[in-house]
């Protein structure tokens, strides 16, 4: 048999890739190689060639698809476990916080009776809660923040909020949260500066907020309203549903504190925003992530939406940013922590620890901004010793020299 086109296989499938037929294929490699063949019989001999390198061809090209189609269902398997990998462990993480929480109830029990007084009738008050990232420590040189300095730092904002509140007559205070009570622990930065785990860090916030909103209810009637922030969501991604909105510790701390103070009027709405008529003003509460820098342009956006749903916004009220601003609708609180490392390296900001009030009467809104930052005078709210003891890391803590415990055998 012979077997010479064979050796031209290569040059016979280059030619045929570039369009040239059987016919004039023969011819050029018989004619390149001076073969003599006859033509003919040399066409038939191509034309099988071509004919099992294009099925070879198909052979190659099916396998290579059912090679991408199971390397695909490899990855989407790897996404697939991986998704639930992480499900499992925020879901575990959730397990354990809840258990850790139910434990605490069980063995710390102060719930308290506040009863109304009806002779308390007049103004209204706001008193903003923003940004208060219980569970952070900050230790720089012009700003300690841990549980006890937010226990200091509280107790001040409620003294000058009751002075406000008796100067000017009022009668009705809206505790407004604006959210970002527990610290993020999502960069490394913030897992480092963790006082205790997020769970016993709730617990701690709800007994330091209980004596907060105990003491203010001292000389006025309390209505507690709350929106959520976006460090204290558990979740990694932000929601916009209420219900993945209100999977966040903000939430978990607003319904302890109202499981915990049943005489306290707690208001329940959306996780994200909530309207609240306070002294016959509509007054927005919103965490501020929604507005970015705040520019006028988004904040007309949201006074319209709700101007088409037939309510109009007096003033909005949020935090977020830890900065104060303060305009005609709306205002910004600063935090409860004050600077930090990543606000002052990261963000270029070094604002003092700062909430604000703001006061309805017939003759206008007073906005005042209560400086929290120095606490000499204040002794704090008193941390009772086994939730102290969550304050792992405390800064007192932390300065104390480090002690050898000793096994004597």
């Amino acid at each position: 048999m012979d077997n010479t086109h064979l050796r031209y296989k290569d040059e016979i499938n280059d030619l045929w890739e570039i369009g040239h037929g059987y016919t004039k294929i023969a011819e050029i490699i018989n004619e390149r190689h001076n073969l003599g063949l006859s033509i003919d019989y040399f066409r038939k001999k191509i034309k099988r060639i071509i004919r099992y390198t294009l099925a070879d061809k198909e052979i190659v090209e099916h396998n290579v698809k059912l090679s991408k189609q199971r390397q695909r269902g490899q990855d989407l398997n790897r996404i697939a476990n991986k998704s639930f990998r992480e499900f499992a462990r925020v879901e575990n993480s959730l397990i354990a916080y809840n258990e850790e929480i139910v434990k605490l109830l069980k063995t710390n029990q102060f719930k308290i009776t506040i009863p109304k007084d009806p002779k308390k009738k007049g103004g209204a008050m706001v008193v903003q809660i923003a940004d208060t990232h219980f569970n952070e420590l900050v230790d720089l040189e012009h700003n300690k923040y841990d549980f006890e300095v937010a226990a200091k730092r509280l107790q001040k904002f409620a003294y000058y909020a009751k002075k406000y509140a008796e100067f000017h007559g009022v009668k009705n205070i809206l505790i407004a949260i604006t959210g970002d009570l527990i610290n993020s622990d999502r960069r490394l930065d913030e897992k480092l500066s963790m006082a205790t785990n997020r769970a016993k860090a709730t617990f701690l916030g709800v007994h330091l907020l209980k004596h907060f909103i105990v003491d203010l209810s001292e000389v006025a009637n309390i209505s507690v309203g709350c929106v959520t922030g976006n460090e204290s969501r558990v979740n990694e991604e932000l929601g916009w549903v209420d219900i993945v909105a209100s999977d966040n510790y903000d939430f978990t701390i607003f319904e302890m504190l109202r499981l915990l103070l049943p005489d306290i009027n707690f208001i329940r709405g959306n996780a994200l925003e909530l309207v609240v008529e306070v002294g016959g003003q509509n007054v927005l509460l919103i965490h501020g992530h929604q507005l970015g820098k705040m520019d006028s342009n988004r904040i007309a956006k949201v006074v319209a939406k709700y101007s088409r749903k037939g309510i109009q916004i007096h003033f909005i009220i949020c935090g977020h940013l830890h900065e104060t601003m303060i305009t005609d609708l709306f205002a910004r609180s600063s935090s409860l922590v004050g600077a930090n490392a990543y606000s002052e390296n990261s963000l270029n900001l070094s604002s003092r620890a700062a909430q604000n009030i703001y006061i309805m009467k017939s003759d206008g809104r007073h906005d005042v901004r209560i400086d929290l930052q120095e606490t000499e005078d204040f002794k704090g709210y008193d941390i009772d010793k086994e939730l102290f003891a969550y304050n792992t890391k405390s800064l007192d803590k932390n300065r104390q020299k480090s002690t050898i415990f000793k096994i004597i055998i």
